[in-house]
């Protein structure tokens, strides 16, 4: 790698470092504040939000960050671990009470839309073929400010992405477990396309990296279908995981549910059973139950 390289990556990764430090004092101090309230933020949920932002670290502050101006392989190494691994991460450390504040601003709950499935797929899909369209390809590899803008698409898009399936905010009745896991197959799909179109295309797509890929001692076609394979390798193995939580979550959602329904019913209560769907799949069940076994009262007219 060249001095001057080396220089930008090391000023992009230190740039790009101060967003974690922002996010990571926001979240501890909402958690604080929640935690005063008693209604304190699972310990699974901020270890997982904790391990999203060291991903990120990794990513764009390692020699990760450095091979990835020599190597498609690398490069690709790292826009996983930022739109898959460490998006995914960040997700499943959030709650709807940690993000009242923001929703509180007009202007971000307008964007809910965005974490809609229709709205939200389509636009990750878009912003990963896009980015990875040779003329962007090469214009990010040369330019650090193109490089970090990249690199924050990859993660917006990417908490998106999850955003459906594994985030607090409310779903689409129509959005069941069976469309979730339908929904899991269809991203790892179409990440499975870019990593076919990389293996097999039999022509360089990237041919900015010839200098790293000689002193790798690697053809270009090696090191790009390479990063086809890693690619695949990654999805598959994340979207068999995956596709495991949410068969376990479907099961644990209707469990409660019908111990809700069936503890409404022992008490004389009136329970819809979309409400308690609805409560079960928001993480609200146990504040459901304590509305129908400490005051009676309808649980229909009961904020959960």
């Amino acid at each position: 790698m060249t001095l001057p390289f080396a220089l930008a990556g090391a000023v992009l990764g230190l740039i790009e470092l101060v967003p974690l430090l922002v996010a990571a004092g926001l979240y501890a101090k909402r958690s604080a504040t929640l935690s005063a309230k008693g209604r304190p933020v699972p310990l699974w949920r901020q270890v997982c939000f904790a391990a999203g932002l060291l991903v990120i670290f990794a990513a764009v502050a390692s020699p990760i960050d450095y091979i990835a101006e020599e190597l498609v392989i690398a490069h690709m190494v790292e826009h996983l671990l930022l739109g898959d691994i460490a998006t995914l991460l960040l997700v499943l450390g959030l709650t709807g009470p940690l993000l009242q504040p923001i929703l509180a601003i007009p202007v971000f709950d307008r964007l809910r839309v965005l974490a809609h499935p229709l709205v939200a797929f389509p636009l990750w899909a878009a912003n990963l073929f896009i980015w990875h369209i040779p003329v962007l390809y090469d214009a990010a590899y040369g330019g650090a400010a193109l490089h970090a803008l990249e690199h924050s698409l990859f993660i917006f898009f990417g908490c998106l992405m999850w955003m459906p399936v594994f985030g607090p905010l409310p779903k689409p009745q129509w959005f069941t477990a069976a469309w979730k896991v339908g929904y899991v197959i269809a991203v790892r799909f179409t990440g499975a396309i870019l990593g076919n179109v990389l293996m097999w295309s039999g022509a360089v797509l990237y041919d900015r990296y010839a200098a790293g890929e000689q002193s790798w001692g690697l053809t270009p076609l090696q090191d790009q279908s390479t990063a086809g394979v890693v690619m695949m390798i990654e999805g598959t193995f994340l979207g068999l995981g995956l596709l495991a939580w949410v068969f376990f979550e479907a099961a644990r959602e209707g469990i409660e549910k019908q111990r809700l329904l069936d503890l409404a019913q022992d008490r004389g209560i009136e329970l819809d059973p979309a409400r308690a769907q609805r409560a079960v799949a928001a993480g609200h069940g146990e504040r459901l139950e304590k509305q129908l076994t400490g005051s009676g009262r309808d649980p229909e007219n009961e904020p959960v």
